[in-house]
């Protein structure tokens, strides 16, 4: 190769690059990109979210949630919530790219306007008693583990009964986790909300006639869906479904990943309990030491009794949790988690499964 022939070598590499960019300048002004140089990004070789694990201490947590409550009223806030927001996406109010939580807290005395939105919502109790969810009619009490719908584009308001006859004794702040799939629909620009005229609204049905009608394994003979795609069943009180923990524990098969772990249903079709989310509680026998596995969704985890530890590992990052009751963290999409207790504990956690099942995009791996 003579100088001529090098020298033209060296330069043609910068000659393309001016060439590449005087071309992407002059595209850019009507509105048009290269795919080849996203693609990459785009579609990459395996799941690459930007969330990271993140944990939430009670403990920590708990004095400024009552310190909201001397700041502003619950009236005031419309919610009075701390969004638990995932560190690596910070200001976006959501803890994985698809859903937001958050924990919220009231008063006895008072009342969480009625509003209705097309978000669906799940409550998680965490602590206290003599709180109310009233949905669509109908009031169903609020108790520590009970999970509890607010589904798409219903009435609903939150109240604390405390100090009134029959809830004497129920004079403490309640908490819950709210689980929304608010950044799903902000993603549709589906998202928007309409407040009520009242600060709670009328009564009109029996407490328990969901459960009632749609809980004992039966429907009504002329069953019309009361909530479109959503459970007709609102409140899945946790004295059954910790009855039912206990009972395959004793006399069923510890699955090694997951220990005992059950999902919650619709009744009337064996699905999730709402078209976003999925919902599953599930308890870790003493001396449980779980097999690594992970999948596509992203999942929350709500600490309900005992205590116990998670790994998560991505890419040569582990980050391990020691929890506790009341602690809350999350799993993001396809980080390796592995579940640890030597006491023994319970645990609620909600993820977006239920869009990835319906997209056919749902993957899970467990290490053997």
């Amino acid at each position: 190769m003579d100088m001529t022939t090098a020298t033209l070598a060296q330069q043609q590499p910068n000659s393309d690059s001016a060439a590449r960019k005087a071309f992407y300048d002059a595209i850019a002004v009507h509105s048009l990109t290269p795919l080849w140089e996203v693609l990459h990004a785009l579609v990459p070789t395996s799941p690459n979210t930007p969330c990271v694990p993140a944990f939430w201490k009670y403990a920590d947590v708990h004095p400024y949630l009552m310190q909201s409550g001397e700041l502003i009223t619950a009236e005031e806030a419309v919610r009075r919530v701390l969004i638990l927001e995932n560190p690596a996406l910070r200001g976006r109010s959501c803890i994985t790219q698809s859903l937001y939580a958050g924990l919220q807290v009231i008063l006895p005395g008072e009342i969480a306007p009625s509003h209705r939105h097309t978000q669906s919502a799940l409550r998680f109790v965490v602590e206290g008693s003599g709180a109310y969810t009233a949905v669509d009619g109908e009031r169903t009490e609020m108790k520590p583990g009970d999970f509890i719908i607010t589904p798409s584009w219903t009435w609903h308001d939150h109240g604390h009964q405390g100090g009134q006859p029959g809830y004497l004794d129920s004079d403490a702040p309640v908490v819950w986790l709210d689980g929304l799939d608010i950044p799903m629909l902000q993603f549709f620009d589906a998202g928007f909300a309409e407040n009520g005229n009242a600060k709670s609204q009328a009564v009109t049905k029996a407490q328990g006639i969901s459960s009632a009608r749609y809980g004992a394994n039966m429907l009504p003979m002329r069953y019309d869906a009361p909530f479109g795609q959503t459970s007709p069943i609102f409140s899945y009180p946790y004295e059954r479904t910790r009855e039912a923990l206990h009972e395959l524990e004793t006399h069923a098969d510890i699955d090694a990943w997951d220990g005992v772990k059950l999902r919650y249903v619709n009744p009337a079709t064996g699905g999730s309990p709402m078209p976003t989310m999925a919902t599953f509680m599930q308890r870790l026998p003493a001396g449980f030491s779980g097999k690594p596995y992970r999948q596509t969704d992203g999942a929350v985890f709500s600490v309900v009794e005992g205590t116990g530890s998670v790994t998560i590992e991505r890419n040569g990052q582990i980050s391990t949790f020691e929890f506790g009751p009341r602690d809350h963290f999350v799993i993001p999409s396809w980080h390796t988690a592995q579940l640890h207790s030597a006491q023994g504990c319970v645990l609620f956690s909600f993820s977006d499964r239920p869009v990835h099942q319906a997209l056919g995009i749902h993957k899970e791996e467990r290490v053997s």
